[in-house]
């Protein structure tokens, strides 16, 4: 689109260090190496215009892909994502294949609007039907006998009589006459509502309680279902109010609630209640009641330590009826603290106020913190300097909470079908791995803002919190996995409480939430008949409405290992691959969790080159299809932050730790190799609507240096920072365009967002990105970053996971030690997962 000069590649920006290769290599053409944008073109290209059937024996689109599905029996790749869509017959040659055997579950995952809505089925009192052996549901696999009588289960085999309500004839081919109009008979996702059986129970009394209860005891042992009400606990100490965290939350509520005079629209869901309180070294409680004249009444509990709710009386309040008095308080809220001397706050001691407010019904915490909280509940001791900590032995305390209390408080808001969301905008060290537990327990969130800043961060703030509140949400949330004889579950990865009998336990459950389910073989399963997987989630809707959904997912079995790797799904690998990594933090050293996933990498390569390609030399590199670029995202996830080797606090770590830990497959994979785009190469018809109102976008590039020329201007996008960078030749007349000025050192680097300008280039980056964090949701921090001028560039080349950065290799480099660790396995017959292997080299 501009003319520039010769192509001139660019020397490796200013970056933190990375690790060279030991040895010697061959020189080889950076073209000529896999490169995951070839494998992102091409299925898109593929799924862009065609829908996706669901019935086994189809190859899933990647979770990268925007793919149309249609439900034919089988849940969507968008709910359930398998490591391999053909399930091997027995544990022999699962472990042959090294494939891992997993699940990734998003049960609420937004869907493409030109999908069908999940069906809800109500049964009435009767309930929805379920094997009378294993408690599955009725679904589109099961078989009918004794002409409707009885149904077969799919999962067990067990034959169940059907209630006379239920019951209906079959026709010629087995199926029932009313089987067109059963959804759950035809689709693999749906809804059942349920009858009063199904409601949450209350939990047993807590060998430690974190508050005092002034209620009678409940009457009945169940949890009636009601619209989810939300506790908002501000932290009203001196650093909140400095920094302007207090301030900034209050604003961005009242936005939320009740929109703003520039067009802003509130998004907050009319049938819920809110209550407010504050926290310092005290616990402060308000009345909003609508009958209130002026500042609503405040209440004030001074003993942090032994927690009680003072009153009920206008405590929870629905937003419309007292939009006065909110209005007044949270207004007047950071003025009324502006000039405080408190410097301490009881987080713990305000999670246990929310906690017992909610109590009995189930709800939603949100908590803004800036103080690491040195009183009340909780209370911790000051942070030691981690920096003496890494490398030793110790370093793996770093990830475990210092003080258990704070796993009672998430594990007891899971039991109370509580989630706990957390901002946290700290000046210093606040010890995310125990202050965040609760949020991890309880199904929560965090957002982290260090060093909160109101001009920079407010934003991203903002676009983090109306997602949280507008988001598809439920509460009171209990998971359980079941599969087909011959099969059983392993263990889970995510952000939840596994209770006593082994199912999931969220507060809350959200539309980004996701799992990863790992599944192992009992016994040897027929290849004549397909394997099941089922999982039921039961939850409390926004609205008060208590529904359990299933998906279903049937996959062939198959006996060969070439027909394991040609149906296996990389993008659920590398998902439970980084989720089995991070969960090791508490337990092993980086070095030994590099090492084991480098050793998962070469082992699975190995694998198919021993059982599908033997006939190859052993000098030569061949790749399976389905994990031709598994080692960059392996490599990726050692450049993470939880994973990198060098210069990341824990607080840092931790955050990303429990972010990771939830990110669906298709942020995961975003996360791991970022989206980068060359903004001056773009063509004059792209990402504008044409005449039918259809928007392409840009093919991406590859994310390294080797690919990046002076006069080029790159948009880089992790899913949690985007980056502009600006090289140094710059055409004047891209910057007028796109910028607005026409020279490198008059652009605000301080920018937060691309002006609004009336130009081609201008339009078209700006459609991607509102196509961007439209699908997502929300809006990432923005950074603009100068060639040899912003210090943020270091930032922009770490995120470049193809060159040597973060303490480790390049993508080059790192391909050709595992080529090295498979040949030499093939040639000496040397195991790759031996302790006196592979791990004694030097490389």
């Amino acid at each position: 689109m501009y003319a520039h000069g010769p192509s001139s590649h660019i020397p490796q920006p200013p970056h933190s260090a990375g690790t060279p290769y030991k040895g010697l290599r061959a020189a080889i053409d950076p073209n000529q190496i896999p490169s995951p944008i070839d494998t992102i073109e091409l299925d898109r290209e593929k799924w862009e215009e065609e829908p996706y059937p669901t019935l086994p024996g189809h190859h899933a689109p990647l979770s990268t892909t925007d793919y149309v599905a249609i439900d034919q029996g089988n849940s969507s790749p968008r709910y359930v994502r398998m490591s391999t869509w053909n399930m091997p017959s027995s544990s022999r040659l699962a472990s042959e294949c090294e494939v891992p055997i997993a699940a990734v579950i998003q049960p609420f995952a937004d869907q493409d609007p030109r999908e069908e809505p999940v069906p809800l089925v109500d049964t009435g009192d009767v309930g929805p039907a379920r094997c009378a052996r294993c408690r599955a549901y009725i679904n589109p696999w099961c078989a009918w006998v004794s002409n409707g009588a009885r149904w077969r289960c799919n999962l067990c085999s067990h034959e169940t009589d059907v209630v006379p309500e239920y019951y209906c004839a079959l026709d010629a081919s087995l199926l029932r006459l009313d089987h067109l109009q059963r959804p759950e008979l035809n689709k693999g996702t749906v809804d059942f509502a349920v009858p009063e059986q199904y409601w949450a129970p209350r939990p047993p009394p807590a060998i430690r309680p974190l508050y005092y209860s002034m209620s009678p005891d409940p009457s009945t042992s169940t949890r009636k279902p009601q619209p989810m009400d939300h506790v908002f606990a501000f932290d009203v100490s001196q650093d909140a109010v400095r920094l302007g965290f207090l301030q900034t939350a209050c604003n961005v509520l009242l936005e939320l609630l009740y929109g703003r005079d520039d067009g802003v629209l509130p998004c907050f869901h009319t049938s819920s209640r809110i209550a407010i309180l504050g926290f310092d070294r005290t616990l402060q409680f308000y009345n909003l009641s609508s009958e209130i004249v002026g500042q609503p009444p405040m209440l004030v509990v001074p003993d942090v330590d032994d927690v009680f709710l003072p009153s009920t009386a206008g405590l929870f309040v629905n937003p419309t009826e007292s939009r006065d008095a909110i209005i007044d308080l949270l207004t007047a809220l950071p003025t009324r603290h502006a000039q405080t001397v408190e410097n301490e706050a009881a987080l713990g001691s305000a999670l246990s106020a929310s906690l017992a407010a909610l109590a009995g019904r189930g709800g939603q915490v949100v908590v803004f913190a800036s103080s690491i909280p040195t009183i009340g509940v909780g209370a911790l001791e000051p942070l030691v300097d981690e920096s003496t900590l890494y490398g030793t032995d110790k370093e793996r305390t770093l990830f475990e909470p210092r003080e258990e209390t704070w796993k009672d408080i998430g594990e007891q808001c899971a039991a109370e079908g509580v989630g706990v969301s957390m901002f946290l905008g700290p000046a210093r060290p606040i010890d995310v791995a125990s202050i965040g537990l609760p949020a991890s327990l309880s199904g929560g969130e965090l957002y982290f803002f260090p060093r909160f800043d109101p001009i920079k961060d407010a934003p991203c703030f903002a676009s983090h919190f109306r997602r949280l509140v507008s988001r598809t949400t439920v509460y009171s949330c209990s998971m359980r996995i079941r599969c087909s004889v011959g099969l059983r579950v392993g263990k889970p990865y995510g952000n939840f409480y596994e209770s006593a009998a082994g199912d999931m336990e969220f507060g809350t459950l959200d539309a980004d939430k996701t799992l990863s389910i790992a599944l192992e073989h009992v016994r040897t399963l027929d290849d004549r008949q397909y394997a099941f997987i089922q999982s039921a989630l039961l939850y409390t809707t926004r609205e008060g409405q208590r529904r359990v959904r299933v998906h279903n997912v049937a996959l062939r079995v198959v006996t060969l290992a070439g027909n394991v790797f040609q149906f296996a799904d990389m993008d659920a690998v590398v998902s439970l691959l980084l989720r089995e990594a991070i969960s090791k933090l508490p337990s092993y050293r980086f070095s030994q969790i590099h090492e084991s996933l480098t050793e998962k990498c070469a082992l699975i390569l190995y694998a198919y080159r021993k059982f599908c390609a033997a006939a190859a030399a052993p000098t030569q590199l061949i790749l399976p299809e389905a994990f031709r670029t598994l080692p960059v995202y392996v490599l990726a996830m050692m450049k993470t932050k939880p994973l990198k080797g060098r210069s990341v606090t824990a607080d840092v770590r931790n955050y990303y730790g429990h972010k990771i830990f939830a990110m669906s497959a298709r942020r995961i994979m975003h996360h791991l190799y970022p989206r980068m785009l060359a903004l001056h190469d773009l063509n004059d018809e792209i990402a504008l609507p044409d005449a039918n109102g259809r928007v392409d976008l840009p093919s991406l590039m590859r994310c390294s240096h080797l690919f990046m020329e002076s006069h080029g201007v790159y948009l880089i996008d992790n899913e949690d920072a985007m980056m502009l960078w600006i090289g140094a030749s710059v055409s004047p007349q891209l910057l007028k365009d796109l910028l607005g000025v026409d020279d490198v050192w008059e652009v605000d680097q301080h920018m937060l967002y691309l002006p609004q300008l009336p130009t081609r280039l201008s339009t078209q980056v700006r459609n991607i990105l509102a196509h961007r964090n439209a699908q997502r949701g929300y809006t990432p921090k923005f950074t603009v970053a100068r060639q040899n001028i912003d210090g943020s560039e270091i930032e922009f080349s770490d995120m470049l996971v193809e060159d040597q950065n973060n303490a480790a290799m390049s993508y080059i480099d790192y391909l050709c030690l595992v080529h090295k660790q498979i040949h030499t396995a093939l040639t000496t017959g040397a195991s790759i997962a031996s302790n006196n292997g592979f791990r004694s080299m030097p490389w």
